[in-house]
């Protein structure tokens, strides 16, 4: 198909890089302007950033234009959480059903092969190192600067697509000024600092890498995900400032080694040099990114510029490759149309953007307080149970998430009445020794 119409992509991070390959099969001409200089020239280290979790919805995008072989060439299934508790010993939780498993991928990589599929598959133009100054909504007009050189460039397009991350320049510098465009940025009380846990001298693995890794520790948490070389990607997970764990406390190689040595013992012995390797990576910020429209005029704002989240129910890349999927359908729906396919798109998809970021706070609490804690693992157990009898009737919220393409919106509501129902089911006698019966089964039957 050749339709003969431009598009402008500002980023191309990932899911800039996969909206271009829809673009380019759908027959337009694309180009990515890109802040960053091109990543795959430099050394990617694999614990540059938070790991990433590639699930259901995620795969769906990629294979709809048959680039997800490329994606599975670098990722590690992981079937399961494994806890670490304070004295070492491992408790594991099955994610979904068998065979279900969410993938860890490497950002530095995955990026990396997003820009070579957007080079090859999306027959993209990609000009690094231009740092996007404003965009001119109404006429599709775009102005950068060449970090490099200093040269100022003007270039226009039919449509311009925003994929430039949660402090999106194309939002703070031309949606942000426009009439009645609402918008909010919270940043959460906790941070997160990065720790490479290198393979064992032999280069296999210290820890089972077919599961993701957590060290619940009620107010803060640490989590480890498997990489190709034989380490693991660790990011520890606590409050910037305040309370006796928190990051303003660890200012002394002393005081990092003393903290993992009481709080993470088992880490401890597999990495003695911590507080040598602790600024190795910086203390980041998390925040939550709202704001709507997602459109104005002919530019749309897709992935983290329309709805940056925190990263713990392992959603924020799924969701953007979802934002592809979304417009593609819309792209079909709208026959090209695309006043129309805007028109839709964001009241279509802002609930969505919402509902995942209240269900990745939601997620935060579950992990660093509730995985460590029987009466959690009993919940689970019992709704493992009862959605294997009656699968019509119960699909546990994880699993609504994580391993089906039901939206955001509608799992986060059908996961706040399960709860409901679990609430009660708790309540029943004895129900540690009983909740496997068939009255417990009934019980839950009669709630749905």
């Amino acid at each position: 198909m050749e339709n003969n119409k431009k598009v402008i992509i500002v980023g191309a991070g990932l899911v800039g890089s996969l909206w271009s390959v829809y673009l380019s099969k759908a027959g337009y001409s694309v180009t990515i302007y890109e802040r960053r200089p091109d990543i795959r020239k430099a050394e990617i280290s694999a614990g540059k950033s938070i790991n990433l979790a590639l699930s259901n919805r995620g795969w769906k995008a990629l294979d709809t234009v048959g680039v997800g072989d490329e994606i599975r060439k670098i990722a590690i299934p992981m079937h399961g959480r494994v806890m670490h508790d304070m004295k070492g010993d491992l408790t594991y939780q099955q994610y979904g059903k068998d065979g279900e498993a969410i993938y860890s991928v490497s950002r530095g990589k995955v990026n990396a092969t997003m820009m070579d599929i957007a080079e090859t598959h999306g027959k993209a133009t990609i000009h690094y190192n231009h740092d996007c100054r404003k965009v001119d909504l109404k006429n599709g007009i775009v102005y950068l600067t060449n970090s490099v050189t200093g040269e100022e460039i003007v270039d226009k397009a039919d449509l311009v697509f925003a994929a430039d991350g949660a402090f999106s320049s194309v939002r703070y510098n031309s949606m942000q000024k426009t009439d009645r465009f609402q918008y909010s940025q919270n940043y959460i009380a906790d941070g997160y600092r990065e720790i490479l846990l290198p393979a064992n001298p032999d280069g296999s693995y210290r820890m089972d890498k077919n599961a993701l890794h957590i060290w619940p520790r009620g107010r803060f948490m640490m989590i480890a995900l498997a990489n190709e070389d034989g380490s693991f990607t660790c990011t520890l997970f606590m409050p910037h400032e305040g309370g006796e764990n928190a990051f303003d406390k660890l200012t002394s190689k002393e005081a990092v080694d003393n903290f993992f040595k009481s709080t993470f013992p088992d880490f401890y012995e597999m990495m003695p040099n911590i507080a040598d390797a602790w600024e190795d990576h910086p203390l980041s910020a998390l925040a939550i990114v709202r704001c709507y429209p997602w459109h104005n005029g002919k530019v749309a704002l897709m992935g983290d510029a329309a709805h940056a989240t925190v990263p713990f129910y392992g959603q924020g890349m799924n969701a953007g490759f979802e934002d592809c999927t979304v417009l593609n359908e819309l792209m079909i729906k709208h026959n090209h149309d695309w006043d129309a396919i805007f028109a839709e798109y964001s009241p279509l998809r802002k609930p969505d953007g919402d509902a995942l970021q209240d269900l990745s706070l939601d997620n935060y609490y579950v992990m660093r307080d509730f995985v460590a804690d029987p009466a959690f693992l009993l919940r689970k157990k019992i709704e493992a149970k009862f959605s294997t009898l009656y699968p019509e009737k119960w699909m546990p919220l994880y699993s609504q998430v994580t391993f089906s393409e039901i939206r955001y919106s509608v799992a986060y509501k059908q996961g706040q009445v399960q709860n409901g129902i679990m609430d009660q089911v708790m309540e029943m006698p004895n129900i540690e020794q009983n909740w496997d019966s068939e009255e417990v089964m009934q019980k839950i039957l009669s709630l749905c």
